[in-house]
C-alpha cells in the first residue's frame, strides 16, 4: 500500500503562485498515473490534473488549463503541482492519488489547504 503526503499550500494573493507536492511512500509510484484534486468547501471533490507515468499524457481540468502544470519526478517518488496566476476560486484542499484499475484513484492523501486571497 502507498501513502501519499501533501505539501507545498498556503495563503497567496491572487495572481501568485505555488507549487505542491505530493510524497509518495510504501512502494514505487513510477509505473502509475498519478493525479490532482481538489475539494472547496461545501463542494464535491473535483478533478485537477493527472500525469502517466512517462509523463507524456497530461490532461487538465478546464479551470486551470494554461494556469496549473503537472509533473513528476519518478527517481524522487514525487508529483508537483504548479500552479501560477492562481485565482480566488482556486481556494481549496488539495489532495493527490494514484489511479488504479478502471480509472479510479485511491490511497489519497492528507491534503493540502491551498487559499487565494482577492
Amino acid at each position: 500500500q502507498v501513502q501519499l503526503v501533501e505539501s507545498g499550500g498556503g495563503l497567496v494573493q491572487a495572481g501568485g503562485s505555488l507549487r505542491l507536492s505530493c510524497a509518495a511512500s510504501g512502494r514505487t509510484i513510477s509505473m502509475s498515473t498519478m493525479g490532482w484534486f481538489r475539494q472547496a468547501p461545501g463542494k464535491e471533490r473535483e478533478f485537477v490534473a493527472n500525469i502517466t507515468w512517462s509523463s507524456f499524457t497530461r490532461h487538465y481540468a478546464d479551470s486551470v488549463k494554461g494556469r496549473f502544470t503537472i509533473s513528476r519526478d519518478n527517481a524522487l517518488n514525487t508529483v508537483y503541482l504548479q500552479m501560477n496566476s492562481l485565482k480566488p476560486e482556486d481556494t481549496a484542499v488539495y489532495y493527490c492519488a494514484v489511479q488504479v484499475e478502471g480509472g479510479r484513484y485511491n490511497s489519497w492523501g492528507q491534503g493540502t489547504q491551498v487559499t487565494v486571497s482577492s
